[in-house]
């Protein structure tokens, strides 16, 4: 699906963050719409992975606002934002970010568990994305027992199992070979295409942003270029 000009998804303004000393963002101001497809790049330590952050509510910007679906996320406390999170966005961070204690059916179940399905339902909805994303075969292993490629495929399961409306992906495929790495983003664009969700990847590999319908390129904290790339 292609960003119409419905109203946007996600709207952020002036997104200023640092840490300590070190400035990471500089006054961004950025909007996703329905169904569009964007990449997000620059060089490393440029603020790529704190804009997403914030975006997903797992930051919070020294100054500034994002809005997602309508929400506020700063208007929100700390456990609505993680159910709005849960409900709304799916997230993919570069090092997956599993539970340690359950093993990947469980820790793709979760968010639907966690949101009152039956423990068959979830279990049946976790089974069908490893599958899709062939790691069927980790269903019963914890995440120390995955390589950093299979962990990554069951992360990207258990961001897609609730069918989000906005889906943030950070290296989404980082720690994947050649071939894994394309299936995931074939996925994922599928995914955001049937849907209609918004997809949003940061990334420094020009064959990942290369799906995208549109680039951001952020450089010292703050957007050097935003175009599309049809």
């Amino acid at each position: 699906m292609t960003a119409t000009t419905a109203e946007p998804l996600v709207v952020a303004r002036g997104l200023t963050k640092s840490y300590g000393a070190t400035p990471a963002l500089r006054e961004i101001s950025l909007d996703v719409a329905p169904g569009e497809i964007l990449s997000i790049t620059g060089p490393s330590g440029s603020g790529k992975s704190t804009l997403l952050h914030c975006l997903a509510g797992l930051a919070t910007p020294d100054a500034g606002q994002v809005t997602v679906a309508g929400q506020r996320l700063d208007h929100l406390k700390a456990d609505d934002r993680t159910t709005f999170r849960r409900r709304t966005i799916g997230l993919v961070l570069q090092f997956g970010q599993l539970v340690p204690e359950l093993t990947a059916v469980e820790n793709v179940a979760l968010p639907l568990l966690l949101e009152g399905r039956s423990r068959a339902q979830a279990w049946q909805a976790a089974t069908d994305w490893l599958q899709r994303l062939k790691v069927e075969e980790c269903a019963a292993l914890r995440p120390a027992r995955m390589s950093g490629g299979q962990a990554q495929r069951v992360a990207i399961a258990r961001a897609l199992v609730t069918t989000p409306q906005l889906i943030l992906a950070d290296e989404p495929t980082g720690a994947l070979d050649t071939v894994a790495g394309d299936l995931a983003l074939e996925i994922l664009v599928g995914v955001a295409r049937v849907s209609g969700a918004a997809l949003v990847i940061v990334t420094h590999d020009n064959r990942v942003a290369g799906v995208a319908e549109r680039e951001v390129v952020v450089r010292d904290g703050r957007i050097e270029s935003d175009g599309s790339l049809a």
